[in-house]
């Protein structure tokens, strides 16, 4: 599986995806098109934000890839033209990077 990562990862989900067999790459800066294309968003099966202020790289990368899978892992709200695109909020106060990791590798 692989994944890009747009938004700081403060809570180390990267390496906890990277640990549970997943390929992680980042997106750059805002995670407009051309970075979400650079981290290669078109082939990942997954999306992780880690910053609801770049929640308009969503609609950006399900434009690119229909079949992503968006995760939203952050304490902030998502705004609402984006929670309809977001297949799982997750806090991460809530819930750990490892646990996350360990279930998103099993699907």
């Amino acid at each position: 599986m692989n994944a890009v990562i747009a938004g700081p990862d403060e809570h180390d989900l990267g390496a906890a995806l990277d640990e549970a067999g997943i390929d992680v790459t980042r997106a750059a800066g805002t995670a407009n098109r051309p970075a979400l294309e650079e981290a290669g968003i078109v082939d990942a099966e997954l999306l992780v934000l880690t910053d609801t202020g770049l929640a308009t790289s969503i609609p950006v990368a399900k434009d690119l890839n229909d079949d992503l899978h968006v995760v939203v892992y952050a304490t902030d709200s998502l705004p609402e033209f984006a929670k309809g695109q977001a297949d799982m909020l997750l806090d991460p106060e809530l819930f750990s990077a490892d646990a996350v990791a360990e279930e998103l590798a099993a699907e």
